[in-house]
């Protein structure tokens, strides 16, 4: 079995290759969806007996670029800029849109007091501060992963203030 993988590994890998760059954006994920692949078909041959390893093997890489472009999709969604409110700024702004900056800026501030302690300060060495996800986690003593699940947390949580606001 691990045979048949093999020469189908040396055999299919740049046919797997062009047809995951057909379908995802990075070489990055090309390369993580053809190792996938590769992995779920060893895993596969111990637990069944495939008669066509090409098909399987484009089945399985169908499924992990499904799988891939859904996570791209949902990651797109939380971290795309809003539109709204993004308009040409004016040279002088109007009065009204002062108070109105005013207003929306203390109520995020509100927002940002409102979460956890550590997710705040997490949230504001990050984006009011610029530091990178590494630095934070060496300064808090936290894990890089940790670090990224507060300031998901934090967007997620600004976002659907925000939405109140305009909506």
């Amino acid at each position: 079995m691990t045979d048949m993988l093999y020469s189908l590994h040396a055999g299919e890998e740049k046919r797997l290759h062009r047809f995951f760059r057909r379908r995802l954006k990075s070489k990055d994920d090309v390369a993580d969806a053809t190792q996938e692949t590769f992995l779920r078909m060893l895993e596969a041959s111990h637990a069944t007996l495939i008669e066509n390893p090409q098909a399987y093997l484009f089945q399985v890489a169908r499924s992990v670029a499904r799988v891939i472009l859904t996570r791209q999709t949902r990651e797109s969604a939380l971290f795309a800029p809003d539109v709204a409110g993004m308009e040409e700024p004016d040279e002088l702004p109007l009065p009204d849109r002062i108070v109105n900056a005013r207003q929306c800026l203390l109520i995020m501030a509100k927002a940002i007091e409102a979460l956890p302690k550590r997710c705040q300060q997490v949230f504001i060495l990050s984006r009011l501060r610029g530091r990178s996800n590494g630095e934070i986690a060496a300064e808090l003593g936290i894990s890089r992963n940790m670090v990224e699940k507060h300031i998901i947390r934090a967007l997620l949580h600004c976002r659907k203030v925000r939405a109140e606001i305009f909506f």
